[in-house]
Order: C-alpha cells, then sequence, then structure tokens
C-alpha cells in the first residue's frame, strides 16, 4: 500500500563508490527535510526545476558539497515535490545524507516506489511504467528502442484505441437494454461484427509480435551442438574473443551448457556451448548430452558445428536428422557451420567434393575455422541478417511484457465470444457482458481500470529501490 503522506527517499545510483551519487526524496515534505540539512540558499522559497549548490550539514559538520534539483508537482517524475542531491560517490557520504534525511522524518523507498507514485499521480500509465523498468534494463540498441517506445507509450496509444471503438458500441448496447420493452436497436450489429473482427485481428497481430518482442528483449538464444571436439568451445570463445568455455584435446570436456552473450544488429544473440552429441557410457555425459537436446528445443537458433575432416557423412546425416526432428514446425532455424578448414587446407569457394558431399542436398554449411578465426565474418555476417529480419518483422508496436501478451489473450478470447454470439443473434446483454469482459482486460494492461494491489507490488517489486 502507498502512503502518498509519506515523503521517501533511496540512492538511485548504482551502490558503491563512484564520482558522484544521486540520492532522490520524493513526498510533501520533500523540500522541508533536504532544506533541514542544507546550507545554502532557502529551497522553500526557490522555484521548481532549479539547481542550487550547497552543503549538506549535520549541525556544524559538513558531510559534503552537493548540487540540489529541486522539482516541485506536479511538474516531477512522480507528480509529487521531488529532490534530488548529487553528492560525491563515497559509499560513506551517500549513507550518512541518508541517515539524516531518515532522522529528518523520511521513510526509506520500497522498490520501485517512486514509479509506482508516478503511476498513481497520473504521470504516466501502468504499460509505461513497467517500461521504465525494461529501459533500465535494456543491454542492446533495440531492448532500448522497444522500452523507449512503449515508455513514451506508443503501445498504450494502441490499447486506447482499441478501447475506445469498443466503448462506442457498448454505450449504445446498454443504450437497448434500458428500452428493453421498446425492442429498438441502437448498435447496428453488422457494423459491431466488423468492428469486433478488425479489432480481433489487430489483437492477434499484437499477440503475433510476442516473439519478436520476446526476442528483442532477452537476446535471441542460440545453441552450439556438434560432436565431441568438433571446435564447440573454440567457436564460442572466438565470437566472445575471450577464454569463456575449456577447450582440450579430451572428448567431452564440455558435460554442461555455458552461456554467454554477443550484440549483433542491435540484438543480443545468447549463445549456448553445450556437451557433445555421441554414443557413450558415461553417466555424467549422457545427461550433458540430454541437456544438449533440451537447449536445442528452447533456442531459436541452433549452430550445428561439424568437424569437416574427421565427421563421417553418416555421422553428419544422423545428427542434423535428429535436430530437424526437434525443430520440424517451430520457429527456429539451423545453421550448419564445416569447421577446421585450417585442417583441410581448401579454398571455401572451391570445396573439394570428399567435403561438400558429406552434407544433405539443400545444406549449404558455412566453411569456417574457429581456431584460426577464418571465415567467422561470414557467420557473424549470417548473424547480423537475421537479427535484421527479426527487427523488420515486427509492426511499429510490438509486445515484450507477458502480463500484456496475457491480457491481451483474454480480450481476444472475450471478442470471439462476441463474434460467436453475434453470429447466433444472442440478446444484447449476453454482448454487453463478453464486451466488458474485453475491455476489462485492455483496461488491465494500462491500469484504466482499478488494479488489485497486490498485482502492483508484484509489477513494482522487481525495480530497483532508487527507482
Amino acid at each position: 500500500m502507498i502512503h502518498t503522506s509519506d515523503t521517501i527517499c533511496a540512492l538511485s545510483t548504482p551502490s558503491g563508490s563512484g564520482a558522484i551519487g544521486v540520492i532522490r526524496l520524493s513526498g510533501v515534505e520533500a523540500i522541508v527535510i533536504a532544506n533541514s540539512i542544507f546550507e545554502g540558499k532557502n529551497l522553500e522559497k526557490q522555484k521548481g526545476q532549479t539547481l542550487h549548490f550547497g552543503k549538506i550539514v549535520n549541525g556544524d559538520e559538513v558531510i559534503d558539497e552537493v548540487l540540489i534539483s529541486l522539482f516541485k508537482g506536479p511538474n516531477s517524475y512522480t507528480g509529487e515535490d521531488t529532490i534530488e542531491i548529487s553528492c560525491h560517490g563515497s559509499s560513506y557520504i551517500l549513507a550518512k545524507v541518508l541517515e539524516l534525511l531518515l532522522e529528518k522524518g523520511a521513510k526509506l523507498a520500497k522498490p520501485g516506489e517512486f514509479t509506482m507514485r508516478s503511476f498513481m499521480n497520473g504521470k504516466m500509465d501502468l504499460a509505461q511504467a513497467e517500461a521504465v523498468g525494461d529501459l533500465i534494463a535494456a543491454e542492446s540498441k533495440a531492448a532500448h528502442g522497444l522500452a523507449l517506445n512503449q515508455m513514451r507509450g506508443g503501445f498504450s496509444k494502441k490499447i486506447a484505441d482499441l478501447r475506445h471503438e469498443l466503448i462506442q458500441f457498448t454505450a449504445l448496447i446498454e443504450l437497448e437494454l434500458d428500452f428493453a420493452e421498446e425492442d429498438v436497436e441502437f448498435a447496428d450489429r453488422s457494423d459491431l461484427k466488423d468492428l469486433v473482427n478488425n479489432l480481433s485481428e489487430m489483437i492477434g497481430g499484437l499477440l503475433n509480435s510476442f516473439a519478436t518482442g520476446n526476442v528483442i528483449k532477452n537476446g535471441i538464444p542460440v545453441a552450439i551442438v556438434g560432436q565431441p571436439n568438433v571446435g564447440k568451445s573454440t567457436l564460442l570463445n572466438a565470437l566472445l574473443n575471450e577464454d569463456k568455455a575449456i577447450v582440450s584435446e579430451i572428448a567431452g570436456t564440455t558435460r554442461d551448457s555455458i552461456e554467454d552473450e554477443v550484440k549483433l544488429g542491435g540484438i543480443a544473440f545468447r549463445f549456448i556451448d553445450t556437451a557433445g552429441i555421441r554414443e557413450t557410457t558415461d553417466v555424467v555425459e549422457n545427461i550433458g548430452i540430454q541437456r544438449t537436446f533440451q537447449m536445442v528445443e528452447k533456442a531459436n537458433l541452433v549452430l550445428y558445428l561439424v568437424d569437416v575432416v574427421s565427421d563421417t557423412k553418416e555421422e553428419i546425416y544422423r545428427v542434423i536428422e535428429a535436430i530437424q526432428t526437434k525443430i520440424e514446425g517451430k520457429d527456429k532455424q539451423l545453421i550448419v557451420l564445416a569447421n577446421k578448414t585450417d585442417k583441410a587446407d581448401f579454398d571455401a569457394e572451391n570445396v573439394p567434393e570428399e567435403y561438400a558431399s558429406k552434407f544433405p542436398n539443400g545444406i549449404e554449411p558455412i566453411y569456417l575455422s574457429a581456431l584460426k578465426k577464418l571465415r567467422l565474418e561470414k557467420l557473424t555476417a549470417t548473424l547480423e541478417e537475421i537479427a535484421k529480419t527479426t527487427l523488420n518483422s515486427g509492426s511499429d508496436v510490438v509486445v515484450s511484457n507477458l502480463r500484456h501478451y496475457e491480457a491481451l489473450k483474454s480480450a481476444g478470447e472475450a471478442l470471439e465470444r462476441v463474434q460467436n454470439g453475434l453470429d447466433t443473434n444472442i440478446t444484447g446483454d449476453f454482448l454487453a457482458m463478453d464486451i466488458r469482459q474485453a475491455l476489462h482486460y485492455l483496461g488491465e494492461i494500462t491500469g484504466t481500470i482499478e488494479i488489485d494491489r497486490d498485482i502492483l507490488g508484484t509489477i513494482f517489486s522487481q525495480f530497483c529501490i532508487g527507482k
């Protein structure tokens, strides 16, 4: 529960020593409390959106020289009077300033409480507030762009437009119920059917965009698979440009998955180096191989690495068939990499028949040497093209939040019931019930309707303390 009469404070920059640390206060007493420990201009007499240099003091003791940013509600992030104190980044100084603020009556903020107050005070809707958390967590250009668009209200506007169109018809149907004895029809059923069909298509498009949104937000999971000693760990190290995975001539060195990521084309690729696929009696290694195929099922992209010199045609066919069985009918992609071309000593543009014939028809492997880092640019260019295709496959508005996806799905199901009701000519009162359900679920996304406090608590608890 938010107590808006409280004035809250928290460190808004990462903890630990640094050049600068920022402490934020928000609430009705924010300016008064800050002024009580500030030696400089009287903050209570200053205009909003101004900066003030001075000292933080504890009686006669000077704690630090600081810069104070003063914002007066409603023209602030939270919509309340807000103070931001920019101190030197000493952990002692920051702790001491926070201690003084608490002594003067401020309370320590809970995770996400500043953003929650912003939502409660109408500065942003719930979808925009959640986008703030995504923006902070964004680790790629694409994820940053997606979160920024949602924080600026792109997704919220789409939802608002959907609700607005539906509300107009709902009002007419509700009006019919008031004149039930007159047997009049204010809402044209054919127009309503067209509207519901259009809205269902729009919601379907948003639901379909979730796969793209999830990839943009969390990255593309890539499983690197192949027989033992084909160079999977060497390839991972080459892509990461560091020795992340253990490389050894001993077969079966990697017995569990190793993950790291590289950003290509504005999207993060999360590479997973897996245990080698082979027949073995080693219990631990067998567990690793089982996990390899579990990773194949979870990955969006599978890199099958082949030792182009020693792997036999039968082995290659067998593994490709096993992988294709796992990914068949799913939105996954297989790329075959013919590794160790440095040992074969041939031109990748003119592959000898003895090597080219090892691969099934329709499979065009990328020939490279992970050890010598030869033709790695061909692989990275392919991955960048996949990233580009992924970004271009999405619409202007992309769903990336599971809560939003579930609400849209429920709204779509309610509209489907409306469609069925129109086809069977059910009465307006039953149509109105299903339309209200659709409006309810759409309203849940942006917080237009009353949201359960437990749900709000769960959403904002994922934020850092100072946000």
